[in-house]
C-alpha cells in the first residue's frame, strides 16, 4: 500500500474527515516525553473547562460560546443523549460526558495531552467549533499530535463544524433550539463526530489536541474498525445497505419488521448493524433474530435470538447505531436471510435504503421475531429501515462498492439480486485465483459525488443521500475490514449541471481520504445516457472529460474501470448499447449490469 503525503483535506463528511500529515520519525519514548517538556497525559474527562449544556430552568449556567449561548439539556435527553451515554457512531464508542447541566462538559482545545489507548483505523472525536469566523458558531480547528506506546508519533489536522453553522449533512446529532440567557432560540444546534487517521498496527498512548480555544472536545476514542486477519479470526462484511433518506413510516406501533437480505459470502457466525442515522429521536428495538430463509417470511429453521451487550433489547440514541453481539449462526454464501424485530413503541419515521428492490415484511401487532412460520407477517415492506450491515466471521475481508443507482440496481428487477455488485459477489465465489471477499453495494439512487440530495436533518421524501464525500467515511471507511472500494458515480453531477471540474475534485478528495485510511480505490468511468432528458450535449461534454481525466491514471487511484467503454455503442457512443439499455437510456438493465461486474479485473480488488 503506498503512502500520501496529504494537506489538510478540508471538507467535513458523515462522520466528518481530517487528514493525517507526516510527522516526525519514529524516536524513543523517553526522547519523547523530553521534547514535548513532560506534560503528563490525563483523561479528557480531567481537563473540561467549559460549560455547554445548561438545564432550561437554569440557562445562565452554561456558557458554550463566550456569548452565553448553551446546548439545552433537556433536548439532549429527548434525542438519547444521556448524561454518561456511549454513543456508537460510525464505527466509533465514544462516551457522552457524564457530569450534570451547569458543570464543566467539554474542553477547549489548547494543546492539552489527552490519555487514550487503544488500536484502529482513526481517531474519533465528539466535537463542535465556536468560532467567528463566518458568523457566531463557525468552524474551528488545527494540527495535533498522536503519540504512540512504540515512541513514535504522527501528527493530524482536525477541522470542528460550527455549532450552529455547519452542514446538517455530516452532524452527528441536531438539536431543535439553543439555551440563551433570555430564553430559548429555535435554532439548530449541531454536534459532529470527526475522524482523523491514525498509523495502523499501532498502539495509541496519547493524543495532543490542537491550538484552538474555539474547538470544543467533548469525547475521544479509538476507532477500531477490525482488521483482516488469518486463519478465520476476524469480520468480514457479507451484506450493507447506505442510508438514503429519512422518511416517514407507519406509524409503526408493536410491530415486527422481517427484512430480507441477501448475503455475499458465508461465515460460521455473525453480527448485525443497526443504524439510527439521521434520526432526532431514540429508537426502541425490543428484540431481533436473524435466520436463513425459506419462502416468504418463512424461516428455514428456528430464528436465532441476538443480544447487545448481552440485553435482548437497545435503545439506539440519535445518530448512532447499535451492533450486535456475536452470535454462532452459519451463515451461508450468496443465501437470502430474514432479520427480524420488534419495534414495541411508535415509530412515524425512520432511516431508510429506498430502493431495496426486495419484498420484506411487517407484522400484525406483537413481537413474532423468534417465530419460524409468516403467519403473523400480513404486508410487505419495499424499503430498508433500521438494518444497514451484516457480517460474518473470519474471511478476506471486503470490497465496499460506492455508487448511484446503477450501482443501487435500478432496473434489475425486483427479488432477483441481480445488481452488478451481487454478479461480482458469485464471480469471486466461483474462482480461486484472488480471495473470495465479501462485496458490500453501498449504492444510493439519484446519488451524487459532490451535491446532497437528501439534506441530511428531518422528514424528507428524498431519498437521494447526502453527497459521496459526506458518507464516505460511514459508507466506505467504517465498513467492516474494507481492503477496496469502487467508485462509480458522477452521471447525476453532470445531468444537474456539475462541471467536470467539479466532479474530477470530488473524486480526487474521495481518493486521497481513502488512501489515508489504507483503503485501495477503484474509479469507474461514467457511463453515457444520450436519449434521457438531462442527459444534454452539454452534460456529455462534461462526462467525457471527467472520463479522459480518469483514463490518465494520474495516481489518484489504484486502478481504473472503464465502465463507460464495456456499455457504450461504439457506432454512437454518446448512448447506451442497444442490448444493455434498460429502456429509459440512462441505466442499464439486466444484461448490461452483468457485463460490467464480468468486465471488472479481479485481481485490481
Amino acid at each position: 500500500m503506498r503512502r500520501l503525503r496529504l494537506g489538510w483535506v478540508a471538507v467535513v463528511l458523515g462522520v466528518c474527515a481530517g487528514a493525517v500529515l507526516p510527522g516526525p520519525p519514529a524516536r524513543s519514548a523517553s526522547a519523547a516525553s523530553a521534547s514535548s517538556g513532560a506534560v503528563p497525559a490525563v483523561p479528557l474527562a480531567r481537563l473540561f473547562d467549559n460549560v455547554a449544556i445548561s438545564d432550561d430552568a437554569r440557562p445562565g449556567a452554561a456558557d458554550f460560546d463566550g456569548a452565553g449561548r448553551s446546548l439545552s439539556a433537556r433536548d439532549l435527553s429527548a434525542a438519547g443523549w444521556t448524561p454518561g451515554r456511549v454513543l456508537t457512531v460510525q464505527g466509533a464508542r465514544l462516551t457522552w460526558p457524564g457530569t450534570a447541566p451547569g458543570r464543566p462538559d467539554n474542553v477547549r482545545a489548547a494543546g492539552q495531552s489527552v490519555r487514550l489507548r487503544g488500536r484502529g483505523d482513526a481517531l474519533a472525536f465528539l466535537v463542535a467549533g465556536t468560532g467567528t469566523g463566518t458568523g457566531a458558531g463557525g468552524a474551528a480547528g488545527g494540527t495535533g499530535t498522536v503519540r504512540y506506546a512504540d515512541g513514535s508519533r504522527s501528527a493530524y489536522r482536525l477541522a470542528a463544524p460550527g455549532w450552529r453553522t455547519g452542514p446538517l449533512a455530516t452532524k452527528a446529532v441536531a438539536l431543535p433550539r439553543l439555551n440563551t440567557p433570555a430564553g430559548p432560540l429555535a435554532e439548530r444546534a449541531r454536534l459532529y463526530v470527526v475522524t482523523v487517521p491514525l498509523v495502523r498496527d499501532r498502539a495509541v498512548a496519547s493524543v495532543a489536541l490542537p491550538h484552538d480555544r474555539d474547538l470544543h472536545v467533548f469525547a475521544l476514542s479509538v476507532r477500531s474498525v477490525p482488521p483482516v486477519r488469518p486463519a478465520g479470526r476476524g469480520w468480514t462484511g457479507s451484506w450493507a445497505a447506505a442510508t438514503s433518506g429519512y422518511t416517514s413510516v407507519g406509524p409503526w406501533t408493536d410491530r415486527t419488521l422481517r427484512l430480507v437480505v441477501h448475503t455475499s459470502v458465508g461465515g460460521p457466525r455473525a453480527r448485525l448493524r443497526f443504524d439510527n442515522t439521521f434520526a432526532s429521536t431514540p429508537v426502541r428495538f425490543g428484540g431481533a433474530t436473524v435466520a436463513v430463509r425459506g419462502a416468504g417470511a418463512a424461516a428455514a429453521g428456528t430464528p436465532v435470538p441476538l443480544a447487545f451487550g448481552g440485553a435482548r433489547g437497545v435503545t439506539v440514541p440519535a445518530g448512532a447505531q447499535a451492533v450486535s453481539d456475536p452470535v454462532p449462526f452459519a451463515v451461508p454464501a450468496d443465501a437470502d436471510l430474514l432479520v427480524s424485530f420488534h419495534l414495541p413503541g411508535t415509530v412515524t419515521a425512520a432511516p431508510v435504503h429506498r430502493l431495496a428492490l426486495q419484498r420484506s415484511y411487517l407484522s400484525e401487532p406483537g413481537d413474532h421475531t423468534g417465530e419460524s412460520g409468516p403467519g403473523a407477517y400480513t404486508s410487505t415492506l419495499t424499503t430498508w429501515p433500521f438494518l444497514t450491515g451484516v457480517d460474518v466471521g473470519g474471511g478476506p475481508g471486503t470490497v465496499v462498492a460506492l455508487g448511484d443507482s446503477i450501482t443501487d440496481g435500478e432496473k434489475s428487477g425486483t427479488d432477483t439480486d441481480r445488481r452488478w455488485p451481487n454478479v461480482l459477489a458469485d464471480r469471486l465465489l466461483r474462482q480461486r485465483a484472488v480471495p473470495r471477499y465479501g462485496v458490500l453495494d453501498e449504492g444510493i439512487s439519484a446519488n451524487r459525488v459532490v451535491a446532497d440530495r437528501y439534506p441530511g436533518d428531518g422528514v424528507s421524501t428524498d431519498t437521494g443521500g447526502v453527497s459521496a464525500a459526506h458518507r464516505l467515511d460511514r459508507d466506505v471507511l467504517a465498513q467492516t475490514s474494507a481492503r477496496t472500494a469502487v467508485v462509480f458515480e458522477g452521471v447525476n453531477d453532470v445531468r444537474w449541471g456539475a462541471t467536470a471540474d467539479q466532479v474530477i475534485a470530488g473524486l480526487r478528495e474521495l481518493g486521497a481520504r481513502a488512501h489515508a485510511r489504507g483503503v485501495r480505490v477503484l474509479a469507474a468511468t461514467i457511463a453515457p445516457c444520450q436519449g434521457e432528458a438531462l442527459c444534454t450535449a452539454a452534460a456529455d461534454a462534461h462526462r467525457t472529460a471527467v472520463n479522459a481525466w480518469l483514463r490518465r491514471a494520474d495516481g489518484t487511484f489504484d486502478g481504473v474501470l472503464d465502465f463507460d467503454a464495456v456499455l457504450r455503442d461504439p457506432g454512437h457512443p454518446a448512448r447506451l448499447r442497444a442490448e444493455y439499455d434498460s429502456g429509459d437510456h440512462l441505466h442499464p438493465g439486466p444484461t448490461g449490469l452483468a457485463a460490467l461486474a464480468d468486465s471488472v479485473d479481479l485481481r485490481l480488488l
